[in-house]
């Protein structure tokens, strides 16, 4: 299992590979993430106030740190060549809320804790990098947190968060996939079914 979840990210890399490798700023990119980190995620997740003020703010930071145009084209696979051009937007608008809501719960987890940065190691995609963080939790080892960057000029925008070696790329990718063949190659249904999740109440939290 372990083997195979490498695999899948050593496979998202070749995947979303666009050309020759180009040299990225990893300080730079370092240095992006942390104020991502810092002044945005663990300033959220900390502040006292409601669930849906944390959810705005996530709206706010991801929009700005994460280019889910990107990621949402890249989810999609195969199918985004078979969209229509308002099913392709209609898709990406729905992700990008998703993403908002999953998100903001999932990052929860890690109130009162902090990201130390370990470093970053190259990838073998044109103008991206991945920056290595760890989170450290009550019990156990620290959760492993990596940033995948992607450069464009003096701009930096996430493309994809992978904790404990689980990617968000790729298992949307593959969830994805998975359900509009399922559905008869139908894009419409993905995007209906996650309009459902989107306006799903929020689970309980565990005590």
């Amino acid at each position: 299992m372990r083997k195979n979840i490498f695999a899948a990210i050593l496979g998202l890399g070749m995947i979303f590979a666009t050309g020759a490798k180009a040299e990225v700023n990893a300080e730079k990119a370092d240095a992006f993430v942390r104020e991502v980190t810092s002044n945005g995620i663990e300033e959220i997740i900390n502040a006292n106030v409601s669930q849906k003020v944390k959810d705005e703010r996530f709206e706010k930071l991801f929009n700005q740190a994460l280019d889910l145009d990107f990621i949402g084209q890249f989810v999609l696979g195969r199918y985004w060549r078979t969209a229509t051009p308002q099913q392709r937007k209609d898709f990406i608008q729905v992700y990008r809320e998703l993403n908002i809501k999953t998100w903001s719960a999932r990052f929860d987890e890690f109130k009162g804790k902090s990201f130390v940065f370990t470093g970053s190691t190259p990838s073998t995609s044109k103008n991206q990098i991945f920056i290595n963080s760890t989170v450290a939790m009550g019990e156990g080892a620290p959760a492993k947190v990596v940033w995948r960057v992607k450069q464009n000029g003096d701009n930096f925008k996430i493309v994809d968060i992978i904790i404990e070696n689980v990617s968000l790329a790729i298992t949307a990718r593959n969830e994805y996939t998975a359900f509009i063949k399922n559905n008869g190659g139908n894009v419409e249904a993905l995007i209906k079914d996650l309009r459902q999740k989107v306006n799903a109440p929020a689970a309980p939290k565990k005590a």
